[in-house]
């Protein structure tokens, strides 16, 4: 089945070229079900590209997918054309009465900052605690993972002595997990942050799982199975090429940044970065789909609500 998605967001074309099934709201009315209701909090500057990669995932599973764009209320992207912005996104304080079966909360550029001093802190800690009535699964990515161990745990983020920058291997700590079904016992994700989480804090917590680590880098994906959330700290959802813009933008503003590790063959960056995680992010979130479909109540409006 198909995710859909308004036919002249930029996303709908790229995916189709790539062979994503993708539906329009036309083709959407003439199916009778249900579709999961996904919704992705996009913080990330790079919206379009943002929106793209984590369709491209959650569209290439069997089940029909409706995705809402949400953005801060009180925040507007400087990098996303404002038409785009208006066209697509609803600002978070016009979707709280919504239930979804879904949500990503992706990352954002702001790890230099304590969590208290980012601008739209308090609606952050207002979108938190709203999925626990209002969303089955929740899904932070990188800073907003982050985000979320602090706001539940009380789990500080810490700042590295250099950015972890590149692609490291990862071991799968819980290979039972129904999150890590046909993952391989170890792989490379791309990671591009300058801020990690500890695994001794997370140890301290119960309840938390962590199931996927690197000794180099730290845990990278976290259950909290009582706040029906996952947290992972990297980035499945990159393009091949994302590293690289990181890294070429970098190189062309003079800030200092090392060649990302294990990206470019023979740490050349002159030549053309392999994909080595595309099938592994395609599994990571089917099976959280999947698990979303597997427990996620028929009639939405049962969402958040027990017994």
């Amino acid at each position: 089945m198909p995710i859909k998605i308004p036919e002249d967001l930029p996303a709908y074309d790229i995916l189709k070229r790539e062979g994503v099934m993708v539906m329009s709201d036309e083709q959407a009315t003439r199916q009778d079900i249900r579709p999961l209701q996904i919704g992705l909090l996009n913080l990330m500057p790079r919206k379009i590209a943002t929106e793209t990669q984590f369709s491209r995932l959650i569209g290439a599973t069997p089940l029909q997918i409706e995705l809402t764009l949400i953005r801060m209320s009180e925040h507007m992207p400087k990098n996303t054309p404002l038409e785009h912005m208006e066209s697509f996104y609803q600002p978070f304080q016009a979707v709280k009465e919504m239930k979804l079966d879904g949500l990503i909360i992706t990352g954002a550029p702001i790890e230099h900052l304590p969590f208290e001093e980012v601008t739209y802190w308090d609606e952050m800690t207002e979108v938190m605690d709203w999925t626990q009535t209002n969303v089955q699964s929740t899904f932070g990515v990188c800073w907003g993972g982050m985000a979320m161990l602090y706001h539940f745990h009380g789990i500080e983020k810490h700042m590295l002595d250099a950015k972890a920058f590149g692609c490291f291997r990862q071991e799968n700590l819980a290979p039972a997990s129904p999150y890590l079904r046909g993952f391989s016992d170890d792989f490379v994700i791309p990671v591009s942050r300058w801020t990690e989480m500890r695994q001794a804090e997370i140890d301290r917590v119960e309840g938390l799982v962590t199931l996927l680590g690197s000794s180099e880098v730290g845990p990278c994906l976290v259950e909290d199975a009582a706040h029906r959330a996952l947290y992972i700290f990297n980035h499945f959802e990159y393009d091949s090429d994302t590293l690289k813009t990181e890294y070429d933008r970098d190189i062309a503003n003079g800030t200092p940044i090392n060649i990302p590790m294990n990206y470019y063959h023979d740490d050349d960056p002159t030549k053309k970065p392999d994909n080595r995680w595309r099938s592994h992010g395609h599994l990571l979130y089917g099976n959280w789909i999947n698990q979303i479909y597997q427990t996620t109540p028929y009639d939405l409006n049962r969402i958040g609500k027990t017994g």
